[in-house]
Parts: structure tokens; sequence; C-alpha cells
């Protein structure tokens, strides 16, 4: 990539702080109707962002040396094509740097619209929708059905696992800000991967993600997770003091021995295994364990490529066996996950990949906002139980919302 010289570019560096900068690129490809990805990685405080000329629907190689920010659905549909946005402008959010320009021009008007003062702009901006509106609703008996019916079959012995997910859709209240929610996300939850997306036709899509899919550092080590189980934190709870039920361990245990059967599949033997243990997620704990593999070292130098194609959809939100689970899920789900349980993230962006699955994250409507949240069902499983586990998971993100309830 090469370093932006418009003298707008300047002036903007010049003019504004770091998130600031994120933000008016954000605004300025919103009303250019351009695709553009804004994030915040686990632990760190830069927002950077990647406005795209247009999009491609083929994620190209993790490990290089095209750039970009991938935004796949968990399984592609004419609906919800895998996305890949090249990196026509990036901007990696750290004080001092300079935006970088990749291989398309962006539009006059896009340069424009960075220009623009603040006062000349609409208190916020239209960012884009689906086509075909808000997802089907899901009532709470629906889902209880379609979770006792999967654990029926789960008894004898039809599958290990699967995951059901729901959906559930509030209407948007006067004076809802986008910018607004990603900055609560990332103040509520430093330890999660936090995301704004907006592709014109597809949508617009916040969330605060807590399970990384595939990284490949700067080193070329590759890592990835298996997080399953869940329960809420409670008064005075530490993630040391949590109780597992079996039926939360057995999950987390089959989400692991995948990831294995995946490195075997490889035939890779030599990675480093760290867990589990209880990690705490926003209003959440999970059962976590990592995996790593240095890939020139063990000689697999594409090796975030070939896990990516293996893991994805993981285990963790689809289910085992993986295809009895797949076929489960679209016989039973009354609604399209779109980009729900599918992955996102920066490719070769500050020379690492970063892509995580797209879990603790809503849709947004014209005038509405769609929470999608999934649970994993074993033999054990309580109709009940799980559906609250939804409502957990769910308001991760929708207590931004809560006053659209009133």
């Amino acid at each position: 990539m090469s370093l932006a010289t418009p003298s707008s570019i300047a002036s903007l560096s010049v003019a504004s702080a770091p998130e600031e900068t994120a933000f008016k690129i954000f605004r300025a490809a919103l009303a250019t109707q351009l695709p553009v990805a804004l994030w915040r990685l686990p632990h760190t405080s830069e927002v950077q962002v990647v406005v795209a000329a247009q999009v491609t629907h083929a994620v190209p190689p993790l490990e290089g040396p095209k750039q970009g920010f991938a935004f796949c659905p968990f399984q592609a549909s004419e609906a919800a094509p895998g996305t890949f946005l090249p990196a026509d402008l990036y901007y990696s959010g750290k004080a001092g740097a300079s935006l970088e320009l990749g291989e398309r021009e962006l539009p006059a008007r896009f340069w424009a619209n960075l220009q623009e003062t603040a006062p000349k702009r609409p208190p916020e901006l239209p960012w884009p929708t689906h086509p075909a509106g808000p997802v089907k609703a899901i009532a709470r008996d629906a889902f209880e059905q379609t979770v006792a019916h999967a654990v029926k079959a789960m008894q004898a012995g039809c599958l290990e696992k699967v995951v059901l997910s729901r959906t559930k859709t509030l209407p948007l209240f006067e004076g809802f800000g986008l910018l607004k929610a990603f900055t609560q996300l990332t103040q509520l939850y430093p330890t999660a991967y936090v995301s704004l997306v907006a592709i014109p036709g597809l949508g617009t899509w916040l969330g605060a993600s807590p399970e990384l899919l595939v990284q490949i550092d700067r080193h070329k080590v590759f890592r990835t997770v298996a997080l399953a189980g869940t329960q809420p934190v409670t008064d005075g709870l530490t993630p040391a003091d949590a109780i597992w039920r079996q039926k939360e361990i057995e999950e987390q245990a089959l989400v692991q021995r995948y990831i294995v059967s995946c490195f075997r599949h490889l035939r890779l033997r030599e990675y480093v295994e760290m867990g589990p243990r209880t990690v705490m997620a926003g209003n959440l704990l999970h059962l976590k364990t990592d995996f790593s593999a240095a890939m020139d070292e063990v000689g697999f130098p594409k090796l975030g490529t070939q896990m990516l194609e293996l893991l994805h959809p993981t285990s963790a939100v689809g289910g085992m066996p993986k295809a009895d689970a797949l076929k489960m899920i679209h016989q039973l789900e009354l609604h399209d996950r779109r980009y729900y349980s599918g992955f996102l993230g920066p490719v070769q962006l500050g020379q690492e990949t970063n892509l995580f699955v797209n879990l603790r994250c809503v849709e947004l409507g014209q005038d509405t906002v769609t929470a999608y949240a999934g649970a994993g069902m074993t033999a054990d499983s309580v109709p009940a139980k799980e559906w609250q586990e939804t409502e957990l998971k769910m308001q991760t993100v929708l207590r931004l919302f809560q006053a659209s309830q009133s």
C-alpha cells in the first residue's frame, strides 16, 4: 500500500485525534455509499478503518499479500454472500499514522465528504440495510420446540451437539447514533473484538465478539481458540470461582476436540494447547482453550488459510458431527442467520490477520435493530434454560438499545 498524499488528508491528520479521524473516514464512506469497516482489536485502544471502492466475493489467502477486511456469513447464500473489502483506504488509528491507499482510487466525492466540517453534516447519516428487511422474529415457544426436537434427536444418538439460534427485533429509539454505540461497546468490553461494518446492499452490523477464529501475527504464529460453555456473571463471582456443569464441560470439550481433529487432518502434530480455563466476556463466563503453532517452524506456511477452511463454521456455532448438525440447523431454524456466526476481521493489515466469529452482534435496519444469539444443545439440554442463555448473550449488545422498548 502507498501513503496517501491529497492535501485533504494532511489537514485531516492535523485537525483530528486518531479516533475522530477514523470516525470521519467512516462518515465519509457512509455519505458516499462505499463499503466500510471500523473495528478495535481486543486489549487495544486504536480504532481502525478500511474503505473499499468495491467489494469482491472471495477472501484471499490469509498470509498475504492482499490486504483488506473479510466479512463472511454462516453459510454463503444469495442474500448473504462471502464478502471481502480490499483496503483501498486503510487507517491504523495509531498516533501520527498516515492514511494508506490501495490499488483502486476512491471517488472524488469521498474525498469531498472527508473535507467537510462537522457543522455541515446531518446529525446521523443513513446506513445501508438489507434489501429484504429484518429477518423473521422467533417466539419463545417456537424456539423451545425446536430445542426439544434437537434434544430428542441427540438422545436417540443422531448427533452429539447442535447450536440453534434465534432473533429478537426492537424498534430503534429516536436519536440513536451508530458511532456512539460503537464507542460504548469499546468502553464496555475492552477484551472483545468490537466492529461496525456497513456494506451497501448487504446491511450494517455492530458487535462485540469474544471468539477468535484465526490469527496470524507478524511473527507468523497461528492462533485459534475453543470457546464454549456459558454462565452469567454474578455479584462477587470471579472466573476462578466458577463451577461448571457437566453439560458445559462436555460442550467445550467437543469444540476443543474438533480443533484437534483439524490439526490431525492436516497432519500437524507440533502445536501448543493451553486450557481449558474460565474467562469473562462482558456479562458472561465461558470455558476457553488456546491453540498456537509457529507456521514456519512446523512447515505450514499457509496454516491460517488451511485451518479457516476446516474450522468455519466451527462446532461452537454449528455442532458435531458437522454435516449432521448443519443439516439439522437448516431443517429447524426458522430464520436466515445471514452474517451472524460467520466471521469478520482484518486480513494482512499491520502485518497481521485477525478473524473473529461474528457473535454478540446486531443487524441495523432502517428503524429496527435485530439481535442474534445461539446456544449449544446436547442430550442434557433443557429448552427453558437454552432460551435464557440466548437472552443473556443478546444483552451484550442489546443493552445499548433498551431505550427503544420504552
